[in-house]
């Protein structure tokens, strides 16, 4: 019998195709270029680091003010496929915004297995409704909200997109503006790789926390970006989930970045030329040269 896998890949492809660890072998290397440029911005940007939104020693926010207050202000969720990755090892793209008008808010979050993807999201969606409810402490505007996140972070972003705000006494468009990038939309794809000795996902817990069960409201638009050097499979995964966003009626960009593997995406996020960092400040109606509008 022919093992057909999973979307049309065989089993022994899956790995290739949906961990990114097996299709950039030289992930490390990236994973501490990137640590030590953001090492770099902690040191010298201005911030507030560790504000907690919540009980857990893990649910902190670092707050990155624009020089002038009342600007946008982005909120950025890291990736690591909901098991490792951190805040601080993730800031490295924070100037970009802040010298040009945008505060920049970096989530952290608990980690699989001591905790489960629910309880990602819903950490996460609390961090949101907290920098909604407390942002004009730090100098950031409320009223111009926006939410980007990598890799498991993009799946974050697209839950969050699904959100019924107004349950909790927010406003229906909170999130003026949404990028998610390289996100990892198809849970039943982890079930099947290594990644779930440590995600641990069920089947409930799978359709719990789908996008594709639960598609983004149109309320803002949103750009799906995704690397041209990611493997089919995952480019699959980001296509299908733009389409969704279309079908519900989402105002929606799909944006494939030349040359951008899994890793390289950050190195483009915190390249103000480069057309992901152009679609984000345009997004928030930010100049790409320095200094606010």
């Amino acid at each position: 019998m022919i093992d057909t896998g999973y979307r049309g890949f065989r089993q022994n492809e899956m790995e290739y195709q949906y961990n990114p660890r097996e299709s950039v072998p030289e992930y490390p290397q990236l994973a501490k270029k990137r640590a030590e440029q953001a090492r770099r911005v902690r040191g010298s940007a201005k911030s507030w680091l560790g504000v907690p939104y919540g009980s857990s020693p893990r649910e902190k926010l670092d707050i990155y003010p624009a020089d002038q207050p009342g600007g946008p202000v982005l909120i950025y969720i890291h990736g690591g496929y909901w098991r490792s990755g951190s805040k601080e090892d993730n800031c490295n793209f924070v100037p970009v915004f802040t010298e040009r008008g945008a505060s920049v808010v970096l989530v952290e979050y608990d980690l699989c297995p001591t905790v489960t993807v629910s309880d990602i999201v819903h950490q996460t969606r609390s961090a949101i409704a907290w920098v909604y409810r407390n942002i004009l402490r730090y100098s950031g505007n409320p009223a111009k909200i926006y939410l980007s996140g990598h890799s498991a972070g993009g799946h974050i972003t697209a839950m969050a997109l699904a959100h019924d705000w107004p349950s909790e006494g927010l406003p229906r468009d909170l999130i003026k503006g949404a990028v998610a990038t390289s996100g990892v939309y198809d849970l039943n794809v982890v079930m099947r790789i290594s990644v779930q000795e440590q995600v641990k996902l069920t089947p409930e817990l799978a359709k719990e926390n789908s996008p594709f069960e639960h598609p983004p409201l149109p309320v803002c638009p949103v750009i799906v970006a995704v690397g041209a050097a990611e493997p089919k499979g995952w480019q699959q995964m980001s296509e299908d989930f733009f389409n969704l966003c279309k079908e519900r009626g989402v105002d929606c960009e799909y944006l494939i970045i030349p040359g951008a593997n899994h890793y390289t995406m950050s190195e483009h996020l915190a390249d103000p030329d480069s057309p992901l960092a152009q679609a984000m400040l345009r997004q928030m109606s930010l100049q790409p040269s320095r200094g606010r509008t």
